[in-house]
């Protein structure tokens, strides 16, 4: 039963992040002037065009991947028109940025409810752990609330770091035409779009993401909470 309610709060944690990243991509892009997101639904917090879209990342695997180990990693997309990327690449940076941004809000949304748990003694200082950041003496609605937060704090901390690295297809990579001038920046976003590079860029990030993220992790919760 434990292990049931675990699950759906890591669901329920997984989903709204996952939903919140993709509905800034598409609300950026859709203020940017490109409309393929709207059209297609995804300037919405309503998962089911999300779900849609990418059934096997935002449910299929985040399922096994809690059944395999006890946390959820899955994945979603946002539609996007090359041709506006093309001639608009700053713009398309700033799409892609746009995702990570939406998941360091989620983080300090998540700290301050955290805190404000911990002020009204409902919360304690847990583990440096992704579900007991902090714990409570608490059962039923109040120990849910403190282990949804503290997943809420650590996932979207790992989004936003993840996503950031500058590595295709991340969204840290689409960034950095932000650096180039526009003509380099075309044929930039040219070459990444190798499929090659998304197998190399997904294997580098995992090999790399465990030696950036705990250490950061672990100054964030020192930094947020003392």
């Amino acid at each position: 039963m434990n292990n049931l309610a675990d699950g759906f709060l890591w669901y329920l944690a997984f989903i709204f992040s996952t939903v919140v990243h993709e509905a800034a991509h598409a609300l950026a892009a859709y203020k940017l002037g490109d409309a393929t997101a709207y059209h297609g639904g995804q300037v919405s917090l309503d998962p089911r065009p999300h779900i849609k879209r990418e059934p096997m990342g935002t449910v299929v695997v985040p399922l096994v991947s809690f059944l395999a180990g006890g946390w959820m990693i899955g994945w979603a997309s946002t539609p996007y028109n090359r041709n506006w990327s093309r001639m608009y690449p700053a713009r398309s940076a700033w799409m892609s940025l746009a995702g990570p941004a939406s998941n360091l809000i989620l983080v300090v949304l998540a700290a301050a409810l955290i805190h404000v748990g911990i002020q009204m003694d409902l919360f304690l200082p847990g583990q440096f752990s992704f579900s007991r950041i902090v714990v409570t003496n608490e059962t039923g609605i109040v120990a849910g609330a403190a282990k949804l937060v503290s997943i809420l704090f650590a996932l979207n901390l790992l989004l936003c770091l993840f996503n950031l690295l500058p590595l295709p297809p991340l969204d840290g990579s689409g960034a950095i035409a932000l650096l180039l001038n526009e003509r380099k920046a075309v044929r930039y976003l040219d070459f990444i779009e190798n499929p090659a590079f998304t197998f190399v860029g997904i294997f580098l990030a995992w090999q790399l993401f465990g030696r950036i993220f705990y250490p950061v992790f672990y100054f964030s919760v020192d930094l947020f909470f003392g």
